[in-house]
């Protein structure tokens, strides 16, 4: 059976490295040697990926993916970056922010931790963040609980088993 994959029909343009700004969400970090060789291969073989963003109400763009290349553009203090422009929920750029490192590298595990419970919060099940973040069950469940579970668990359901407890021993 053919899958349906959604075919983005946009155009790579370049936008001032000053309308551009890193989303507060984003687990990855890149160590110096990468970053060194992150820097060298723009030097050398210039902006092969453009920065993923997403337009915000002000006009500027917020980062979705290619955080490392913009400080690397701004410190080569180049005045225009590459971009591509999303339209995506904060849900849906969350996701692609971790498909996209996750495909590439590591993850801070308390900034995933927050991640899930963000995802949480928008409404989304285990079973969806796990899907989009690329996570089994398990993993789901431990950054729930490194969450902290109060939160991570309140809107869960859970059994009556106290009331099958209580019939059973006469309580």
């Amino acid at each position: 059976m053919e899958e349906s994959i959604k075919i983005l029909a946009t155009e790579v343009k370049l936008v001032p490295v000053a309308h551009v700004y890193a989303n507060d969400y984003n687990p990855n970090i890149v160590a110096a040697p990468e970053m060194q060789l992150l820097e060298l291969s723009i030097r050398e073989n210039g902006f092969c990926y453009p920065v993923v963003v997403i337009q915000d109400d002000d006009g500027k763009y917020c980062i979705v993916d290619g955080f490392h290349r913009y400080i690397i553009a701004k410190k080569l203090g180049l005045k225009q970056i590459p971009v591509v422009e999303l339209q995506q929920s904060i849900a849906q750029r969350i996701a692609a922010t971790v498909q996209f490192n996750r495909a590439r590298g590591t993850h801070q595990v308390l900034d995933m931790s927050k991640l899930v419970l963000r995802l949480l919060q928008e409404g989304k099940t285990d079973k969806e963040i796990g899907t989009i973040l690329g996570m089994d069950d398990d993993e789901v469940l431990r950054l729930k609980q490194l969450s902290g579970l109060k939160e991570a668990f309140k809107n869960q359901q859970f059994s009556k088993s106290w009331e099958e407890f209580a019939k059973k021993y006469d309580v």
